[in-house]
């Protein structure tokens, strides 16, 4: 990354703790709901509010972040996801309280992740995208890694853990969140792209080679990530795997998707963009498929490895590929729709899912999910360079 001191590092911790307290505010969250006997049917409430902010404010936050500058819309983002805190903490005693605090953090977590990812690309040379990318994203892992470790830490074991507690401690964190983002010492605005003469738009950026191709690559890859989140739960159930090893599966899955992003850069060097992008969506079509099929535990932990290692690879190269297809001026819109992109394939795919499981069960749903990366990976592989 270009610039002076650390800026990578700040980068990196900034990130850490958006993830973290995102994770562990989401579910403490529904712990909170309830302990105060909130129906089950209710707790979609909390998941809507703090979905609704990307699909609506992602678009206008990008825009934000082209016009003022990475480091103002991530202060925004902290200050954001400071008052979420703060509301679970001291207003969070009903469902209108846990719903406004919701909202907040998802638009907290909205403003730092584009401005996250934008600084990314405008900071970094091409030539290391893949890497930095890759260190960002595992940066990111990590903190969600770590965020639900504190409902256990400071939740005691409890069925329902001590929710005040656990709100007042990602409360302190969201301090130094804020002081994190102060320490930031981002580059200076960028001009937005023109055509024309006239400041280039939305409708523009998608008309650049390959950008929607590559947008549809990141929505397929991410659709995966969640369908293996529920699905791999379900499919121990029918075929009477213990929660405990199923528990280890997914650790599994996480912990290969974080080692393939922190060598990624490597790969991308020894493979080519391209090629790596194609062969670790197959790799993850493979695997899932697999999966599909009755297998031995030991086996089915390893054909999870292999899913892991290739759903890892497919964010932080589409990210990686997305900036440098885009002028410096539209980086953070191109961002923002990547991440309305994957806000809609979160929706869309595992509704589709859903249908599909109620027929063919967990398998049916995990070789549906690999047909579609094996059509994500074909659309990849007819992607043109980018300019």
């Amino acid at each position: 990354m270009r610039g002076r001191g650390n800026l990578l590092a700040v980068l990196l911790a900034h990130t850490v703790l958006v993830q973290l307290v995102t994770f562990v505010l989401r579910p403490t969250s529904t712990y909170r709901a309830l302990e105060l006997g909130v129906p089950t049917g209710w707790l979609g409430l909390l998941s809507a509010g703090f979905a609704i902010a990307p699909l609506v404010l992602a678009i206008p936050s990008g825009q934000a972040v082209d016009r003022l500058g990475e480091r103002r819309v991530m202060l925004t983002g902290a200050i954001l996801m400071c008052a979420a805190a703060a509301t679970f903490a001291f207003v969070g005693g009903g469902v209108a309280g846990l719903v406004v605090g919701s909202v907040l953090l998802g638009t907290g977590h909205l403003c730092s992740v584009v401005a996250q990812q934008a600084l990314v690309a405008n900071t970094t040379e091409t030539s290391r995208y893949d890497a930095a990318f890759g260190y960002y994203t595992f940066a990111a892992s990590l903190g969600q890694a770590v965020g639900p470790g504190l409902i256990l830490l400071f939740g005691g074991d409890r069925t329902i853990p001590r929710t005040d507690t656990v709100f007042l401690v990602a409360f302190a964190i969201t301090v130094v969140l804020i002081g994190v983002t102060v320490a930031l010492r981002a580059p200076a605005v960028r001009r937005a792209a023109t055509v024309d003469g006239a400041p280039e738009g939305v409708r523009d950026l998608l008309r650049r080679p390959g950008l929607v191709r590559t947008l549809t690559v990141s929505c397929v890859v991410i659709a995966a990530v969640d369908i293996t989140l529920v699905y791999l739960p379900a499919l121990g159930a029918e075929r009477g795997i213990p929660s405990g090893v199923v528990g280890v599966l997914l650790a599994v899955r996480a912990a290969a998707s974080m080692t393939s992003r922190l060598f990624l850069g490597r790969l991308a060097a020894w493979l080519g963009r391209r090629r790596l992008l194609v062969g670790s969506v197959a790799l993850a079509a493979v695997g899932l498929a697999a999966a599909a099929v009755p297998m031995p535990v030991w086996l089915l932990g390893l054909v999870v490895l292999v899913v892991g290692l290739g759903l890892g690879v497919g964010q932080p190269l589409t990210m990686s590929w997305l900036a440098e297809a885009t002028p410096a001026g539209l980086r953070g819109r191109a961002m923002s729709l990547r991440l309305t992109g994957n806000r809609l394939g979160q929706v869309v795919v595992p509704s589709a899912a859903g249908l599909l499981a109620a027929g063919t069960g967990a398998a049916g749903v995990l070789v549906l999910t690999a047909a579609s990366l094996t059509a994500a990976g074909v659309a990849a592989g007819r992607r043109p360079p980018p300019t």
